[in-house]
């Protein structure tokens, strides 16, 4: 088994009260991580969600967990089942690790979102508020290519911080920062080396129910 912590992270960082844990995971947790999440995507596969507006989000999407955060004309939601009309898959031990080890709660997630962003993909300034009681935090992974976090307040209109998040990276969103905006204005298409073919893979977990 790989121990995740195996390597001493460097301290947390404040963006715009995001705590980032720079290197969290150490490369060898980062590949036991990403077989996990293959095995997620095979159980319920990757897909391109349309917006109720009818627009194609650039990122392609995947849950595990208890329910699964969906999005299609109906509406933004939770969902117990994927487009297949499955149960999504349990969230994986290795990302388990990951909440109980920063989210500072006693309660464990009962959804895990997986996103991949391919080249050109991104993800607009957005506030995570779809969850029933927003007091619960968001953990969020890093896996791959570079990605350019923005985060910014309360309002659409807030100033914003940026900072590149790299492969292994952890972000906290919790306490004022948890119902701030944010997003990936774009990646560093091919720069990481755990996803040979290039691209990012962000996990989010948090409490939906």
């Amino acid at each position: 088994m790989v121990d995740l912590f195996d390597t001493e992270p460097d301290a947390p960082v404040d963006l715009n009260g995001v705590t980032i844990w720079s290197g969290w995971l150490d490369d060898a947790a980062q590949s036991a991580m990403l077989a996990e999440l293959r095995d997620v995507a095979r159980a319920a596969p990757l897909r391109q969600y349309e917006t109720p507006g009818g627009q194609k989000m650039s990122v392609r999407m995947t849950a595990a967990g208890e329910v699964g955060w969906v999005t299609d004309k109906a509406g933004y939601r939770y969902a117990p089942c994927h487009a297949d009309g499955g149960a999504w898959p349990d969230i994986p031990a290795s990302v388990l690790a990951v909440w109980r080890a920063v989210s500072g709660v006693d309660r464990d997630p009962d959804s895990c979102l997986v996103n991949f962003y391919g080249e050109g993909a991104k993800m607009g300034l957005h506030q995570d508020k779809d969850e029933a009681d927003p007091r619960w935090p968001v953990v969020s992974i890093s896996l791959g290519d570079p990605g350019l976090f923005r985060v910014g307040g309360h309002s659409r209109k807030d100033p914003t911080k940026s900072r590149w998040l790299n492969s292994g990276d952890v972000a906290v969103l919790a306490g004022e920062a948890r119902l701030a905006f944010h997003g990936i204005d774009r990646i560093k298409f091919g720069e990481g080396e755990v996803l040979p073919e290039g691209g990012r893979i962000n996990v989010t977990l948090r409490v939906a129910q």
